[in-house]
């Protein structure tokens, strides 16, 4: 196959190596990107040797087909055989289609990974290209704080677009629609955004942490996995703040549990990822009744959905056909979409859109980009963030309570920001 800028020919090896103690110190500091969860990641090493973007109501329908024939293009070989070896790209994608910002893939020049144990390197180059110099590990640079003040939804606009929401669901426009509120501020242009990576990794090792194209974060919520034709998924909705102790834990747990607000909430959102993924199985399955998962700082009510993939679909088609959740958007899905439009006085970006990656034979992992940061270029001095956290409105919902849910959410970026 002719070698095209769209369709380029990547020679592809992946080799175990010993461990490396941490490999985020081959990454970008401006850029990362890198993909950690409980120990195991993949982190790519500094420039990225192939980049596809699209944007529009049909973007991931067209990654998805651009990464199919830069996959059947591309010759791979592969010793370890485990899942991030091989040919591998990290995307990260807007929760609207109708977002200024773009849908990418980006598949780094070399990429680091560690799994069940095992450490290895991919490199990846042009066919014809002679291998490039392999970067340096290069050591973090100084301690940096964000400085991070009201964005433009304040608290009092808050709670006047939930009771926009709540006006809307008695209309009989929607049953549910999320949410969300911002806090913007500034980081030091030559802020090491490692720092932040390690941070989020190490204070909420049982999340998907993610850095990839100026998003980074730690979400606890699984879009998909798509791993030799089973696809499974993690559903959360509903959320209450951690205990001070293990008996108030164990009351929150049984309010919560009990709370038909949240599980009428947790019920719409369980609803939307059956729906989206049956069609492409041939068995699926989830538990009757959520259970309730611990995080550092929140209880979720939680589900797991499993199927069998009847169609050869890969990671990116099930992300088309699950995003947006309701979960984060809303129910039924196009009228929460047109609510939040309405509602909300801010472009979302990637917050609340799919991030993950996918290898060359269509597996992935993909979370949700909850709990995050997005990143402008650097500047004069200085680089713009923005954090987002937002809460699901149903019947009954109360601005105020509603207002307690995003700040808790918020806790896990705006104190490792600072």
């Amino acid at each position: 196959m002719t070698d095209s800028p769209d369709v380029p020919r990547l020679l592809v090896e992946t080799r175990e190596t010993d461990p490396v103690e941490d490999p985020l110190l081959w990454a970008d500091p401006a850029w990362p990107t890198a993909w950690q969860r409980r120990g195991d990641l993949l982190v790519g090493a500094r420039h990225a040797l192939w980049n596809a973007s699209a944007s529009g109501p049909e973007q991931i329908a067209k990654l998805a087909a651009r990464w199919r024939a830069v996959s059947a293009a591309a010759e791979v070989d592969d010793e370890v055989r485990l899942p991030g070896t091989g040919l591998v790209a990290f995307g990260a994608l807007p929760f609207d289609p109708a977002s200024a910002l773009p849908g990418t893939l980006t598949v780094p020049a070399m990429i680091l990974g560690r799994r069940r144990g095992r450490s290895w390197i991919t490199r990846i180059r042009r066919a014809g290209a002679d291998p490039a110099p392999e970067p340096p590990p290069t050591e973090y640079g100084s301690h940096w704080s964000a400085t991070l003040g009201p964005g433009r939804m304040d608290p009092a606009a808050h709670g006047d677009a939930v009771r926009a929401a709540l006006a809307a669901i008695e209309a009989g426009e929607v049953q549910k629609v999320v949410i969300a509120r911002d806090v913007a501020g500034t980081v030091p242009a030559d802020a090491d955004l490692r720092r932040l990576v390690r941070a989020l990794a190490s204070g909420y090792p049982d999340t998907w942490t993610f850095s990839v194209g100026g998003i980074i974060g730690a979400s606890p919520e699984t879009l998909v996995t798509v791993r030799g034709g089973e696809v499974t998924a993690r559903v959360l909705a509903g959320t209450r703040a951690r205990g001070a102790d293990a008996d108030e834990d164990t009351a929150i747990i049984a309010e919560l549990a009990a709370s038909p607000k949240d599980v009428d909430e947790h019920e719409y959102a369980v609803r939307s990822v059956v729906d989206a993924l049956r069609p492409h199985t041939s068995a699926l399955a989830a538990a009757e009744q959520p259970f309730t998962l611990k995080l550092p700082n929140l209880w979720h009510l939680a589900t797991d959905v499993e199927g069998t993939l009847s169609n050869g679909s890969s990671a990116l088609d099930m992300v088309r056909a699950l995003h947006p959740t309701a979960a984060v958007a809303g129910t039924p899905r196009d009228a929460a979409m047109a609510a939040i439009r309405r509602i909300e006085p801010f472009d979302r970006g990637r917050y609340a859109g799919p991030v993950g990656w996918i290898d060359g034979d269509g597996d992935g992992e993909w979370a949700i980009a909850l709990r995050c940061a997005q990143f402008g270029a650097p500047g004069d001095g200085t680089r713009a963030v923005v954090a987002h956290a937002g809460g699901g409105i149903v019947a009954g919902s109360i601005p105020e309570a509603e207002l307690l849910e995003t700040r808790v959410k918020f806790r896990p970026i705006v104190d490792s920001l600072a």
